[in-house]
Order: C-alpha cells, then structure tokens, then sequence
C-alpha cells in the first residue's frame, strides 16, 4: 500500500482516473444498493457492473505496484467458471431426460433456473480463484501426519500453546491450512475405473503408466467437489425423502407467501423506457381522443340504451336511498389505484368503523361513511383487467372483505344485485360506493370501467348498485350531489345535460344545495394554463380548499375542493398559490396539503433522487447520450492535454477539445447532428404550451445545451482515460486476445496436465473448449478491445475497420459510456425539473410524478346533521408505511356468511409492521369547517 500511494502521488492522472471511473460506477449502482427490484435489474446491474469494473481496474497499475498480478485470477475465473456452465447445463439435460424417460420421481420434473445455475457456477469459480490466491498450486504430500494438522490441533490441549505459536506465524498457518485442511483427497490407486480414466488417464497405457501422476491439481480437486456437492444436492432434493411423499406445489408456496404479506405493487414508474403498459398508455390515449370521443362517445351509448326520454324520471341515473335518514355521513377519495401501499392505506382508514382523531382539545369519533364517493382515475396507467384487479380492487378487497358469496368474475345480469335477505336499498344498512370515471380510466374509451364497475356490484365490501357513469344521489335535508362524467375533453355531452338540467327544473328545490363531483378541477386547470376550455391534463393529486371571499354580489359556489390523495403520486401545492379568482368571484386559500412551503422542499428531490425512483430512466437516458457523442469517438489528437505542466492549461485545453468536437459535429456529423435535432424538437415540444413559443424555444435550447455539453464531457473523459494507459503500456499492448495468450503462456506452469487431459477435453469438444475460453478472455477484456480498435482507427482510419469491427467498436465503448452518462443524464434532467416547477412553475405534473411519493395520503368525510348543516373534515397521513403484517385482531374475528365484514371490529386483514405508523394511529385533521344549510352550491373534485 506504501509502495502504490508513492507512486499514485508522484503522478496524479492515476488519481483522476481512480475517482472518475470509482464514482462513476458508485453513481451508476447507487439506486440498487439494499434493495432488490423486479424485474431484477438490480441482479443485472451488479454483474454487469463487475464485470467491465474488474476489467477496468486490472490493467490499471495499482495492483502491480502492490505485487499482484489479476490476470492469473481473472483467467482461472473465467476458464473455471465456463467450464462449469457447460458441465452443469450438461448434467441437467442428462438429468431431465431420466425424468423424461421416467427413471426419476415426477416431482423431480421441476426445471432449474438458468440464473441459479450462472449463480452457483460464479460462486464455485471465485472460490477456487480464492484458493489458489491463498494457497496455490503446491504438490501436497500424500502421506501427512494427521496428529500434527491444524485441525486437530485445536482440540489437543497438550498442543494448545504450540497451535497459538502456529497461529501468530501466519506463513506457517497458510501453509498448515493450505497442506492439511485444503489437501487433495488421494492418490490413483484410491479411485475407481472411472476416475482413473477422467482424472488421471491411466487408461492411455492400459494402467501401467511409470510416469503417471500420484496426485493432481488441488484446484481440478477442490472444483470437482464443489460440483459434486452441486450434484449430489439436486438430485437427493428431487429424487428422496420428504420431497417424494410430501410433494408441494408452487401454486401452495405462492398462496402460502400470499398469506403472510400483501403483495402490492410499486408506484407506477412515469419515466420508464421499457414499460409496456406506459407505451399501450399513450396509444390508448390518441386512440381515445381521435376516436371514442371524438367520433363514438361511451355516454352517447349509456343514454340509448336508456332510452332517456323522461329525463330527472331514469332509475338507473337517480338514487334516493338516502334522502329521507336523519343524518348521513359519507366520504369522498379521488385518484387512487398506484402504489398498493399508499391505496390501502387510505383503503383502510376508509374502512374502520370509526376514526378518532384529535381537534384542537377535543377527541373526535367519526363514523364510517355509509356512502363513499370516487372522483375519477381507479388505476394507473391504464385501464387494464390487470391494473382495476391489482392496483385498485385488492386494497379495497384487502381493506373490507366482500361477502363470502362474491366472485370477481361475476357480471351482474340487474343491477342493482342486492345483497342476500335485501330487498330495498334503503333497508340496506352497509356501505355502498359511485364512482366517476377520470382521464385515465377513458383511455380505452371506458371499457373496463364499464365492465368492473357498471356491471358488477363490489368494491370490496362497498356494493355498488350505480350502473351508469354519471349520477344524481338525493342525499338527507335538501342536499344533492351531482356526478358528472367529463370524459377526455372537460364537458358533459347532451344526453347528460339534459338529464341534469331537468332534475334541477323538476326535484331540485330553491333552497336546496347541490355538491357537484368532477375528476378534474377546471377551476384551478384554466387559471394554471390561462384557457377557459378545460385542457385535458388531468386531476391534481393534493388537497386545496378556496373559499369565497364576501362581497355584495351573488355567489353560487362559496367552496372550492380539490382532493386527489386517494393513493396516486403527489402533485406540488405552491405552484397553486396564486389562483384567487373564478368566473368574476374572489376565492381565497384556506387550505393547502401539503404545505406550500413542503410543497417547494419536495421539488428538491428531483435534483437528488429522480434516477433512484427512475432508474428506468437509463434505457431512453443512455441512447440519447451516446447518440450526442457518437460521431466523436474516437478522438485521437490529445496530446496538447496530457503533455501540459499547469493544470490551468490542461484545463483550458480540455473544454476547448470540446468545443473543437461540437464544432465539428454541427459541421461533419451526421448521427451526433442528427440525435441533438431530434432532441432539440424534443425539449422545445415538452415545455409547457402555456409559455410563450419565444421562451419555449429559449428553454429548449438551454436544456439541450445542458445534455450536449454533459455527453461531450463524458466522451472526452473516456478517450483521455484510454489514451493515458495506452501511452503506459497498460492496453493495446498485442491484439484482441492478450489475456488468453498470456494465460495458455503460464498454463502448464501452474496447471501442468501430464496426462494430457486438455488435449482429450478439446478432441472430445471438438475444439469448442479452448475456443470457448478463448473469445469469453476476450469479451471480458473490453477495454483492450476497445484500445486495440482505437489505435487501428488512429493509424489507419475509420475506412480500415470492416463493418463488424465497427460494431465491436462502438458496442465496447458503449458498454462504459452507459455507466457513465446514466447518472448524468438523469442529473440534468432532474436538474432541469426542479429549476421548472420552483423558479418557473412550470412541468407540475412531470417534476412530481418523477418522485413517485406514497406520503401525504388524504380523503375527505362529510357529515350532514339534524339541522341540514354539512361539516367537512379532510383526514390525511403524512406518511405511507411499507411493511404490513396480518391483523391479529382481524384473523380472530367471525367470517361466517350472517357477519359481514362491515359489521366487525377489525374489518382490514392488514396492519402496519410498526404499530405507531399505522394509518388508523397517525391520521390527523388537516382541514375542517361547516357549511350552514342556507349555502347553495359546493364543487369538489
């Protein structure tokens, strides 16, 4: 360590390397660190990682300065670790066609997974190459005095004080363990016919060879061993014991894991470039817009199949059932089904039979609601069978059981279907559920929201008898709430209107007060994009509440309420915080969730976690980069930076090295020219149209020059990393196949093979054996690929590269510049969201929906009393937790059919891991008041 620190200081460019090419990779693997995600990338990226990080480190000289040599590890590795693939992939298909055949027990038909098997095969290989680092190759003596080995050593008491004298003298230790613990298991004369003629080969000279080894390798012993053990172990695990007369299938391993934890999915990554469902989601999108709204409307149909004629007069679009109670209390949720942690838990709350919150002093009991509200978009990102079933039923399913009765795939052939022993939904006494459908569930022109919510009964324990997506309810004391269907463009169609204008004129009394449901609050969208046509972007996933600011003229709506915590990603709040005014009416906010100012700090996180929530981000991020730098590679003249004295002037001529590169890619590039367009048109379309086309313009050449700028660096960075060990003889010292010539230069020095083993293994593989091992050294070794075909291209041209030799090029730098330019990439745009939505107030939606945040759930419960006054308290959790565990409580309680679930005590199968972040324990009152019964007019969303 001495000896590599003098010299690493003598010459800081190894320095700079070391810390370029060590952060690089730590940036690159930071996201995966403690934690697996599926589909495994993680797995992928830790051996991806080590595998082009060892290749790096080990032509770099600080192992040599310390005395060690990795090629020897590094081709034993290898050489070991293909052998054992192709020996065990040949085992298994041995093994599998005595199953076939039907000499092994049935259960044994279970196939291997590949990934095992590499798994293991690396395992064997890195501890071989760890033996022989510690021990060698030494020739070990047959014959050995067992009363002095190590091991017995440590149980003879006589012999403790010599045994610690052993232990203190560490040579002498490495060379007992090495001789005693690792020794090989024999000579020939000790092994059957068979491995007389694998190992030893005495057959070659009918057993009576003089010159026949007593002893072989420790290594070939030690790796023998390691497969056998392998061997042994699958097939007692498949052929034996408990396995054969208790067989368990994988459908029971899954139900029972099911069992023990809820399986709910992850936030929906936005920024994925490998996601199917986000492609199938912008194709339903314009499939939606240009064609099931646009030319065939699913609300044109609901009506005709209603034969709507008598207007307010339609069952199927008025509900009664509560009007004549004494009191009704209901809540109201929106934008639930992404994340399966942050939807039960609001999912859960919903469910309890009461909430106990405090206010102020004073400790509330709010009773569940008999009626829920739903304001739009159960599932992200698109209405699927799969996204309803996963992301928004089995929180609810999870959160209230449904009766024992219920099958999910029930269609109601009436509804309402009512429950067993009801014949009236007013004497029904359990909760039931409306829900309106928003943007995203009209993305398949409302298909699946018509299939599971139309025409079935149960949202979990909720029954919901509504069949139509748009509703009135006439709810207790001259209150109505009205649940309109906006669909893709912000408005009700006809039919619609006609249905509500008529209710209004026929039931709708003068001093009634009316609640009107949307999935989109227009109020606050048209202020935000200064339009009065209703954009279609969506619902805000946070909770405002504007109220009315008293004055002499008339108002009709006196609150503003938007709520959009039900489970989806956070949306900012402080982007909001100027809107006061709508349609000539002056509103004030009297509540935000969360705080403005949390609000503004979340946005930090896109600069410091968006590639740790995107990390799907990499597969758009590094094609793009390498895109930009592609026409640049190689740069050959660099010697006016690495011959400077003054760091200043290196410094000076390397930007200027990159400038002279973006110089010539406007001028002489087509690939690189053609990508930075591309992604100019890109980023000036992505600004928001509600800027200016001059700012927009301005925006996307800033954010551009920020990307160009950042690939240019990491280019010129990996070129002067090259060229800086090829000047030192640490690449491009022969060709393409540098460690295995090495390797077969020293193989029958540290591997000596009298019998002649290797040459029968490469008759009998007929070639493919060194072959093999040949082109795996060399597709290991990519940065000697990548020197060799740099220094070609140097002397001679681009023109004298073959068009496979382009590929192997461009293929070997690519492996690099992608750990390289990922994290950056996703730095910059991070960098770019967090300077729109804090400085400009711009990207609201793309700069939050890239953190993915669980935390600050909400939903709002309403209570209409004897008087006809309506409260409003607005329950949320700041934070979401992520390890649940089974409700003792709940699994206690009676399932008998006559005890449904909205009857029990602990009705959510769930709970929390940690008792203090349960839901049910940390929700709060995060906003409250009371509308007297003489107000008129309520809009929530």
């Amino acid at each position: 360590m001495h000896t590599l620190v003098q010299k690493l200081d003598s010459n800081v460019k190894w320095w700079s390397i070391y810390a370029c090419l060590l952060g690089f990779f730590y940036f690159f693997s930071s996201p995966f660190i403690g934690k697996t995600i599926k589909p495994s990338y993680s797995n992928f990226s830790r051996w991806y990682i080590a595998w082009i990080l060892v290749a790096a480190l080990y032509h770099l000289p600080s192992f040599q300065s310390m005395g060690v040599d990795m090629r020897m590890n590094l081709s034993l590795f290898l050489t070991i670790y293909i052998s054992s693939i192709l020996f065990l992939l040949f085992f298994h298909v041995i093994f599998f066609c005595l199953w076939y055949a039907g000499l092994v027990a049935r259960v044994a038909g279970k196939r291997p997974e590949l990934l095992t098997i590499l798994q293991n095969c690396a395992v064997i290989s890195v501890a071989c190459c760890v033996f022989y680092s510690h021990c060698g190759n030494r020739a070990i003596m047959k014959e050995f005095d067992r009363r002095n080995s190590g091991w017995f050593t440590l149980w003879n008491k006589e012999e403790r004080d010599s045994w610690l004298a052993k232990f203190v003298r560490v040579s002498e230790l490495k060379d007992q363990v090495c001789s005693s613990w690792f020794a090989p298991v024999g000579s020939a004369s000790d092994y059957p016919f068979l491995s007389k003629w694998v190992i030893y080969g005495e057959l070659t000279c009918s057993g009576s060879c003089a010159e026949s080894p007593d002893e072989i390798s420790p290594i070939y012993s030690l790796w023998a061993t390691f497969i056998g053990l392998y061997i042994a172990n699958y097939v007692v695990e498949r052929s034996t014991g408990w396995a054969l007369t208790h067989p368990v299938s994988q459908k029971e391993v899954k139900l029972k894991k099911k069992q023990m934890k809820p399986e709910f999915l992850d936030m929906v990554p936005w920024y994925s470039g490998t996601s199917a469902d986000l492609f199938k989601t912008v194709f339903d999108l314009l499939v939606s817009v240009t064609v099931f709204v646009g030319r065939f409307d699913m609300r044109m149909m609901q009506a005709a199949m209603s034969r709507i004629e008598d207007g307010a007069k339609q069952e199927d679009l008025l509900y009664d059932q509560f009007s004549e109670k004494d009191e009704l209390w209901f809540d109201f949720m929106a934008d639930t089904g992404d994340g399966g942690n942050s939807s039960y838990s609001v999912a859960r709350l919903l469910a309890q039979p009461s909430i106990r919150v405090r206010s102020n002093d004073s400790l509330l009991t709010l009773p569940r609601g008999a009626l829920l509200l739903i304001g739009g978009d159960l599932a992200y990102p698109n209405p699927s069978a799969f996204t309803y079933e996963k992301r928004f039923f089995h929180p609810f399913e999870y959160a209230l059981q449904p009766p024992l009765y219920y099958k999910d795939k029930h269609i109601a052939v009436n509804k309402p279907e009512f429950p067993y022993g009801v014949a009236d939904l007013k004497k029904y006494d359990g909760p039931q559920c409306f829900l309106i459908p928003g943007n995203h569930d009209w993305f398949d022109g409302l298909q699946t929201f018509m299939r599971n919510i139309c025409h079935k009964s149960w949202l979990g324990g909720w029954f919901m008898p509504q069949k139509k997506s748009y509703f009135a309810l006439q709810l207790p004391k001259g209150w109505w709430l009205f649940g309109l269907d906006l669909a893709l463009h912000c408005d009700i169609d006809v039919y619609q209107f006609k249905f509500f204008s008529q209710l209004i004129k026929e039931k709708v009394g003068d001093s009634d007060s009316v609640i009107i449901m949307t999935h989109e609050p227009n109020w606050i969208l048209d202020w935000y994009w200064k339009d009065v046509t209703g954009k279609n972007a969506g619902d805000l996933h946070h909770y405002m509440r504007h109220s009315y600011v008293p004055s002499d003229k008339p108002v009709d709506v006196q609150h503003l309420l938007v709520n959009g915590c039900g489970g989806a990603f956070l949306h900012p709040t402080h982007v909001f915080s100027d809107f006061n005014n709508f349609y000539g009416t002056s509103y004030e906010s009297k509540a935000s969730y969360p705080s403005l100012e949390d609000s503004s700090r979340i946005a930090l996180g896109n600069i410091l976690k968006f590639r740790k929530k995107n990390w799907q981000f990499d597969f758009i991020g590094g094609i793009i980069y390498f895109m930009l730098a592609f026409s640049m590679f190689p740069q050959c003249k660099l010697d006016h930076i690495l011959e400077d004295d003054m760091f200043s002037r290196q410094l000076k001529s390397f930007f200027g090295t990159v400038w002279d590169a973006f110089i010539y890619m406007i001028g002489g590039s087509y690939v690189s020219l053609a990508g930075a367009v591309l992604l100019l048109v890109t980023t000036i379309t992505f600004v928001p149209s509600k800027v200016s086309r001059k700012r927009r313009v301005i925006i996307g050449i800033l954010h551009v020059s920020a990307h160009l700028a950042a690939s240019l660096i990491l280019m010129l960075l990996l070129e002067l990393g090259v060229e800086t060990c090829i000047r030192h003889k640490l690449l491009a010292t022969s060709g393409y196949h540098t460690l295995y010539e090495w390797y077969r230069s020293v193989e029958s020095e540290h591997f000596p093979d009298p019998t002649g083993l290797r040459a029968r293994i490469e008759q009998w593989t007929f070639g493919l054996y060194p072959a093999c091992i040949k082109y795996l050294m060399s597709a290991f070794d990519v940065p000697e690929v990548m020197a060799v075909t740099r220094n070609n291209i140097c002397k001679n041209g681009m023109d004298s590269l073959s068009r496979g030799g382009s590929v192997i090029y461009y293929a070997s730098v690519f492996l690099y510049f992608w750990v390289f330019s990922t994290p950056i990439v996703s730095l910059v745009f991070g960098s770019y969201l967090y300077i729109c939505i804090n400085w400009l107030h711009l990207h609201f939606d793309e700069a939050f929906s890239s953190l993915r945040i669980a935390n600050y759930k909400a939903f709002t419960r309403f209570h209409i009393d004897h008087k006809g006054d309506l409260g409003v308290f607005t329950l949320a959790v700041d934070k979401v937790p992520k390890e649940w565990k089974l409700d003792p409580g709940w699994e206690r309680e009676s399932k008998q059919p006559q005890h449904p679930s909205y009857l029990r005590k602990f009705p959510s199968k769930w709970r929390s891991v940690s008792s203090q972040q349960d839901p049910v324990r940390t929700v709060r009152i995060i906003d409250h008041f009371v509308i007297e019964r003489t107000q008129k007019l309520t809009s929530i969303n």
